[in-house]
C-alpha cells in the first residue's frame, strides 16, 4: 500500500515547519528526503510516523486515513542518527525488544533476529552488550531492531552521519540490498547528494518546509524544476550566474560573449545560467565555449581532488577538478564552461533549459 501525504501543514510554536507537502510513497521503495539542516525533514518523517499530527491535510496507507492515529497503532520503525540502543540487554534482546513487546513467539523471534543480524553482518555479536561494540557495530544494532518488525514503513533519520566514511559506504549498500527484497517504504533523510544519488529510488528536495520537487532520484538531479532545486542538489552547489539574452550576445555584468549555439533558441531576456562545478574545465571543449578571466582565491584540496574557487569583477565561481591544483592565490587563469552543459532558468528560477542527458 502506498503512503500519501496530502496537503500537509505544520506549525510548530508559531513557526511553519511545512507547508501544503504532496507526496506518495510507492511500497518496496527506497525514498531520500535531501535537505539542508532545519528544512523539515525528521518534521516530515515524524509526520508519517504519527509522532505528530498536521495542522491541515492528510495522512494515508492506502485507503486507511492516519491522520490521527498515534504512532503506537502504526506498523513503523524508525532509526535515529544517534545509537539507540538498550545498554544493559544485549545484541540479542536489544534486537527482539519490539517483538516480544508484540507477543510473538520465541522460537519466531529466535529466526527473525539471526536471520537479520546476519543480514547486517552481526550474527556473531549477538551476546555481547551495546558498550562492547564499535560506532558501526551499534548502527547496525539499531537498524537490525527496526528492519525485524517487519514494518510497513521504515525511517531513517541521517542514520550514517556520526559514522566514518567506509563504515558509511558499507552500509549504504547494504541498506539498498536488504530493501530489494522487502515490500516496505523506507524513507531515509540526508543532508548529503551523494547519498541521494547512492542511495534513492525517488529524491524529495525539501527547503524551509516546502517540497522543491520529488521524483527518481536520476531525473530529479539531471533535470531540477528550478535553479533552487538545482543548488540543493549538488555538493559544491551548481554555480548560478545572472545573464541577459540581447539578440546573438549572452551578457554577464560587463561582459559580452556571442551566444552559444545550444542556447540560440532563447528569446531576448533576463535568465540565470547554471553550471556543475564538475563541468567546469581549464581547458576548452567546443568552439562556443564560455571563456572567464579570472582570480585564484583558495585552492581546497581534498584527497585526490581539488574545489577550486576563483573571481573575476562579474561573477564567482567553484571548480570541482579531479587531482590536485595548487593555484597560487590572485593567480590569473582561464575557466572555461561547455555551451552543451549549461542549464538556463528564467528571470523567476524556473527551468527552461537542461543538456541532454548524452553531454550531463
Amino acid at each position: 500500500m502506498s503512503l500519501i501525504l496530502e496537503h500537509i501543514d505544520r506549525t510548530v510554536s508559531g513557526e511553519k515547519h511545512i507547508s501544503d507537502a504532496c507526496l506518495s510513497l510507492e511500497p518496496g521503495s527506497f525514498n531520500v528526503l535531501l535537505g539542508h539542516t532545519l528544512s523539515g525533514k525528521t518534521t516530515l518523517m515524524r509526520l508519517m510516523a504519527g509522532l505528530d499530527t498536521p495542522d491541515r491535510g492528510r495522512v494515508l496507507f492506502g485507503e486507511r486515513d492516519l491522520t490521527h492515529v498515534p504512532v503506537r497503532k502504526r506498523n513503523v520503525s524508525m532509526v535515529y542518527q544517534q545509537f539507540i540502543n538498550y545498554p544493559s540487554l544485549r545484541v540479542f534482546d536489544n534486537i527482539a525488544s519490539p517483538l516480544k513487546l508484540a507477543r510473538v513467539p520465541k522460537d519466531e523471534i529466535e529466526r527473525r533476529v539471526e536471520e537479520i543480524a546476519a543480514m547486517l553482518r552481526i550474527d556473531h555479536l549477538l551476546g555481547r552488550y551495546p558498550l562492547e561494540l564499535s560506532g558501526g557495530q551499534q548502527q547496525r544494532t539499531a537498524m537490525a531492531r527496526a528492519l525485524v518488525k517487519d514494518a510497513d514503513l521504515v525511517l531513517f533519520d541521517e542514520p550514517l552521519v556520526n559514522l566514518d566514511y567506509k563504515l558509511r559506504e558499507e552500509l549504504r549498500l547494504e541498506m539498498r540490498k536488504l530493501f530489494r527484497s522487502r515490500n516496505t517504504i523506507a524513507v531515509y533523510a540526508t543532508t548529503e547528494p551523494s547519498e541521494a544519488l547512492a542511495l534513492g529510488d525517488t529524491t524529495t528536495l525539501l527547503h524551509q518546509g516546502r517540497i522543491l520537487q520529488s521524483g527518481p532520484s536520476d531525473a530529479v538531479y539531471h533535470r531540477p524544476a528550478s535553479a533552487e532545486a538545482a543548488s540543493l542538489f549538488g555538493e559544491p552547489p551548481i554555480n548560478l550566474l545572472e545573464v541577459t539574452v540581447a539578440g546573438s550576445e549572452l551578457r554577464i555584468g560587463q561582459t559580452a560573449f556571442p551566444l552559444p549555439g545550444p542556447l540560440g533558441s532563447l528569446d531576448d531576456g533576463d535568465y540565470r545560467l547554471g553550471i556543475r562545478p564538475s563541468h567546469l574545465s581549464l581547458t576548452p571543449l567546443h568552439d562556443d565555449d564560455l571563456e572567464f578571466c579570472v582570480e585564484v582565491g583558495v585552492a581546497e584540496i581534498s584527497g585526490s581532488e581539488t574545489f577550486l574557487h576563483v573571481a573575476s569583477n562579474d561573477l564567482e565561481l567553484v571548480l570541482h577538478l579531479g587531482g590536485i591544483h595548487d593555484f597560487p592565490v590572485d593567480s590569473a587563469i582561464r575557466v572555461y564552461a561547455p555551451s552543451t552543459k549549461l542549464f538556463v532558468f528564467d528571470a523567476s528560477g524556473e527551468l527552461v533549459r537542461a543538456p541532454s542527458l548524452a553531454t550531463e
